[in-house]
């Protein structure tokens, strides 16, 4: 019988010199950061980051993780001390048992203890990934005073369920008890994270005290950040293979691939763990890595997924190790995507794309297309045409672009021809558009950029655009998407 991942068992693994284990006293570290949504991604990057601070030069910096809702990660970690492993799948494989997480705790069971936690002075931290939807905004970026959430918290401000109502609350509770007030870093995949949530606090603090919501203006930062790895959840076969390479029964491991990024805001006040020297990069410039990851990375990623699965690929490494796309997005890339933008003087853009485009040929990361093809109507604001717009205001060109915003189109109208299921939040919109089952090209494309919601103004009244997508869509449809290459020569010559 397989020993069981825990602290007594550690010293079974610590004699492996291929699997790193905690270097530091874990039992007398103290927990000084707070993160709400310890899902996937926050183990296998900030967990990470922490703990391999805290092995160069330790200090407080435990963390305790916070679900909000779900009792499974507190449930599982819990019988293995909260220990976990992470295994780093690349051309080369390695094991990282991290011991960074000291506790687990459910905000809908113990909202005492969270508030607590948060607001003790050892907290100094504290860290959010709970996506877009929970900093609980309006379409103008306030927060939404009608979300259920924050009617809720507005009510019953001590028993709050929202990660704002939290935050606040522990903020007013340290300010009354003269504690100094904790930063708050959020590590969504949003842009602009730090300003969103900065926003989102203070509108809710002045719905109580205009005194607090000034005390957390100046004594509260909130950087804004960029992170970046790709995270695969957990499978029965991760919890199989990861146990038995470790030797000691892990059911909560977790594999990610060895890129990985944090980029952070400056803009600092007060202690943190010693990040800068595990590999976060500090920058007067987030908003330029961010720039330089929407436009090369997702822009790719998107493009592959669209085109990718019109060719009858099913993954990222899958398509990107065919010859044809490889030169597509290479080229994409190279012609179209960098010169479209200034990129931060910390970064090399050329060395990026060229590794980003390798890390799509990982052989260990099954990355589906189909999950990058979701919500397409939504990440193609951020992803395709923003390139695409400063490059006609560049007077560059956009004949590739052209084509990957032609392989969403013809990507929606298959599947709308075909009865296939749309992921996407406008998917009625499109099911309630019959030109988008037109065999003329044009009809399709004027039906598409009519979208005001995605395109606006300046895509429906370029009529060189137009023509260009009408080009392209004409070109998948007449020609073998398989080979790729014979469609960017033709829409190239």
């Amino acid at each position: 019988m397989t020993l069981a991942l825990n602290q007594l068992n550690l010293s079974q693994v610590a004699s492996n010199k291929e699997i790193s284990v905690p270097q530091y006293d874990r039992e007398s570290t103290e927990i000084g950061i707070v993160h709400l949504g310890p899902g996937a991604f926050h183990r296998a990057h900030q967990a990470f980051y922490t703990e391999n601070a805290m092995n160069l030069s330790g200090g407080n910096w435990g963390i305790c993780g916070v679900s909000l809702r779900s009792a499974t990660a507190r449930d599982v970690l819990a019988k293995q001390d909260n220990l976990y492993t992470l295994a780093i799948l690349d051309k080369n494989i390695s094991y990282q048992v991290i011991g960074a997480i000291k506790e687990v705790l459910v905000a809908s069971e113990q909202t005492n203890d969270v508030i607590t936690r948060m607001s003790a002075a050892s907290t100094k931290l504290i860290t959010l990934t709970i996506t877009e939807k929970g900093y609980c905004l309006a379409a103008d970026g306030s927060l939404d005073l009608d979300h259920s959430d924050i009617k809720h918290d507005l009510a019953n401000p001590s028993a709050p369920v929202s990660a704002i109502g939290f935050i606040v609350e522990a903020l007013k509770l340290r300010k009354l008890n003269s504690i100094n007030a904790f930063n708050v870093l959020s590590c969504d995949n949003v842009s602009g994270n730090g300003d969103k949530l900065r926003r989102a606090v203070l509108d809710y603090a002045e719905q109580f005290d205009a005194d607090l919501k000034d005390w957390i203006d100046t004594n509260v930062a909130f950087p804004n950040a960029m992170v970046d790895s790709i995270t695969p959840k957990t499978e029965n076969y991760t919890v199989e293979s990861v146990s038995k390479a470790v030797g000691l029964q892990d059911n909560w491991p977790i594999q990610r691939e060895e890129f990985t990024q944090w980029v952070i805001d400056n803009n600092w006040q007060g202690e943190r763990p010693n990040w800068e020297d595990v590999g976060v990069i500090f920058t007067d410039d987030v908003e330029g890595f961010e720039k330089a990851k929407l436009r090369l990375l997702n822009c790719l990623h998107s493009t592959l997924a669209y085109a990718g699965s019109l060719a009858g690929f099913e993954t990222v490494f899958d398509v990107t190790s065919d010859k044809g796309f490889y030169q597509f997005i290479s080229k994409l890339a190279s012609e179209e995507i960098i010169g479209s933008f200034k990129p931060p003087k910390e970064l090399n853009v050329e060395i990026y794309s060229h590794d980003i485009i390798q890390r799509f040929l990982n052989p260990n990361i099954r990355h589906l297309l189909a999950q990058i093809a979701f919500d397409g109507s939504q990440k193609i604001q951020m992803r395709i045409l923003p390139t695409i717009e400063d490059n006609l205001l560049l007077g560059r060109s956009t004949t590739l672009l052209s084509l990957s915003l032609a392989c969403w189109f013809e990507f929606i109208c298959q599947a709308l021809k075909s009865g296939n299921e749309i992921i996407d939040p406008i998917a009625s919109t499109f099911t309630q558009m019959p030109h988008l089952l037109s065999n003329d090209v044009m009809e399709v494309v004027e039906s598409f950029l009519s979208i005001e919601s995605i395109f606006g103004q300046t895509f429906k009244d370029n009529t060189q655009l137009k023509v260009q997508l009408a080009d392209s869509l004409s070109a998948l449809r007449i020609g073998d998407i398989k080979n790729i290459s014979n469609i960017v020569d033709k829409l190239s010559a």
